[in-house]
């Protein structure tokens, strides 16, 4: 049996790892002009690979968490784009940008690329989906709120970069030129990853109640007070 509160607390600190473990290469290593993928093709690929593995494995547990607790469902479309979100982090591990320098890797940059793209995309439409059910809920509106303020925050990290491929095709200035591309990246990056420890810590607030409770606590905290709901929350 899942135990929710080990699930999302350590999923949480899976996450906070991963910004220390990239903030500990950004300090060390840097410039921050240049991508964070660039750590995985030198010296420091372990160290790349062990924090966005975390960040991905972080977040299913976090997901498995919500899940056990019933803020959302397997089949929903939060847990899906969440899932796609752990999958595009796993493929930008398993498949290196290319690395220009010594030769080209076109394939492996194309599945690192599409994988990026799909993660990127993906968390903020978790996020949003998984708060909008639940933003007028007496219990669970403030976490609600603040998790869909972390996704709208996630689309607005996204847009440079819309713009900037928009404006690759639309003329003849490459997109990756566009913006100081490490800046925007660690931009975007930092917004999806503090979305996805609201969620956490929304997890694991969560986790004090009975996985089976969460929505009936929510119900009896919104209905009436009143002689027979008093008799109905004690049995």
């Amino acid at each position: 049996m899942l135990n929710p509160r080990l699930a999302a607390t350590g999923g949480s600190l899976a996450v906070v790892a991963t910004v220390a473990l990239v903030g500990v290469l950004d300090l060390t290593v840097g410039p921050l002009r240049r991508t964070i993928s660039e750590y995985a093709l030198g010296d420091y690929r372990p160290v790349f690979d062990v924090a966005v593995v975390l960040l991905a494995l972080g977040s299913l547990a976090i997901l498995a968490a919500l899940v056990r607790m019933g803020l959302m469902r397997w089949r929903s479309g939060g847990s899906i784009a969440l899932t796609l979100w752990s999958a595009g982090l796993l493929l930008v591990v398993a498949f290196p940008k290319t690395n220009w320098a010594e030769g080209t890797n076109e394939l492996s940059g194309g599945i690192h690329r599409f994988g990026s793209m799909i993660a990127f995309v993906s968390l903020p439409i978790a996020v949003i989906l998984l708060a909008r059910p639940w933003l007028r809920d007496h219990v669970w509106g403030k976490h609600a709120k603040l998790t869909m303020l972390s996704g709208v925050a996630s689309v607005v990290a996204f847009t440079p970069l819309l713009y900037a491929i928009a404006l690759g095709v639309a003329s003849d200035v490459r997109w990756w030129r566009v913006f100081p591309l490490g800046y925007i990246e660690r931009i975007l990056l930092a917004t999806e990853v503090a979305a996805v420890l609201v969620v956490g810590l929304w997890a694991i607030a969560a986790s004090r109640v009975a996985p089976w409770r969460v929505g009936e606590t929510s119900r009896l905290m919104s209905a009436p007070s009143t002689t027979s709901s008093t008799k109905r929350t004690r049995s």
